[in-house]
């Protein structure tokens, strides 16, 4: 599962134009963090995955690669 965030949530950011720092500041997270999420180092929290299904407009589903 956590290969599928990260895959998911670096693709997601490029096809909306965002640079990791620019996701970091909507998210009001630092870049290393953000980073390290899409390295597989760490995985967001709970809060952080409802974030960022709003920001991508996914599903929690879809990130974490339960479904396509």
């Amino acid at each position: 599962m956590k290969y599928e965030i990260k895959y998911r949530l670096k693709t997601l950011r490029i096809e909306k134009g965002l640079t990791q720092k620019e996701l970091a500041k909507l998210m009001n997270k630092s870049t290393t963090g953000l980073a390290s999420w899409e390295q597989g180092l760490s995985e967001p929290s709970v809060n952080d995955l409802i974030q960022l299904c709003k920001i991508f407009e996914v599903s929690a589903d879809y990130l974490l690669g339960l479904e396509d």
